[in-house]
């Protein structure tokens, strides 16, 4: 039977999950998905996923990437996938690609979501998924930050610090900040797209935007921030819990 190429559109709470990439001894959502696999596949099956999303955050457009030669129809794989999976993981879609498709490699741009809500109680039914804050926040102060984010740029201080990688230069083709609607408290949106983003770069950026919002600086200290390519420099990292993959492109 012919090898097939299959590119899985994957959504995940990353709630109980430490992060995407198997590790020992940890619970990861690849772990649990090439559990799957393997009773549906056989004991070979493995999935290659296109972005390390850390533990906690959640997914709605992950993409993974498997290799197969099943008799198991493409239009099939999705739904044989999901019911040998826990309800907090879900295959969206499964379409066959070329042999030559590079799951990493050639992604053009990816959107990450992180959800705020600020009021005096906490959103018990979804705390699971947003940063509470009781402060009050300034959204077009954080929107102007937001925007002094946008283009190719350095973003060596809103990766980790114990991040290695030689190459910080991403570009960020969107950063905006939104409020929606909401009857207990207000809901904030900070939404980041772009080509690439080093490891934690957009929770750091969150966590900077509310100091922005919160009146601790002017959104021109965003400039200072990347000029200095320093960790310190920026804001505290946002918790994992209000950030979500939305999706990728290719």
């Amino acid at each position: 039977m012919a090898l097939r190429n299959v590119k899985l559109t994957i959504a995940y709470d990353g709630s109980d999950y430490h992060g995407w990439q198997t590790q020992p001894g940890f619970v990861t959502v690849q772990g649990v998905i090439t559990e799957a696999l393997r009773s549906l596949l056989g004991p070979l099956a493995r999935i290659c996923g296109a972005s390390r999303t850390d533990a906690g955050v959640s997914a709605l457009g992950q993409v993974g990437l498997i290799q197969i030669d099943s008799p198991i129809p493409t239009e099939n794989l999705a739904r044989a996938i999901t019911g040998r999976l826990p309800e907090t993981i879900a295959i969206v879609r499964a379409e066959e690609v070329p042999m030559g498709f590079d799951v990493i490699g050639d992604v053009t741009r990816k959107l990450y979501r992180y959800r705020i809500h600020c009021g005096p109680v906490r959103p018990v039914l979804h705390m699971r998924h947003c940063w509470h804050l009781t402060a009050s926040l300034d959204v077009a102060a954080m929107n102007e930050a937001a925007g002094r984010l946008v283009g190719r740029k350095d973003f060596k201080s809103f990766a980790t610090a114990s991040d290695s990688r030689e190459h910080s230069v991403r570009t960020i083709f969107r950063c905006e900040v939104t409020e929606g609607p909401a009857n207990d408290g207000r809901w904030i949106y900070v939404e980041a797209e772009g080509d690439g983003f080093l490891y934690n770069m957009v929770r750091n950026i969150v966590g900077t935007l509310v100091a922005v919002g919160v009146g601790r600086w002017k959104p021109e200290k965003i400039s200072e921030i990347l000029e200095a390519r320093d960790r310190k420099a920026a804001g505290p990292i946002a918790p994992p819990n209000g950030l979500c993959l939305m999706w990728i492109k290719y």
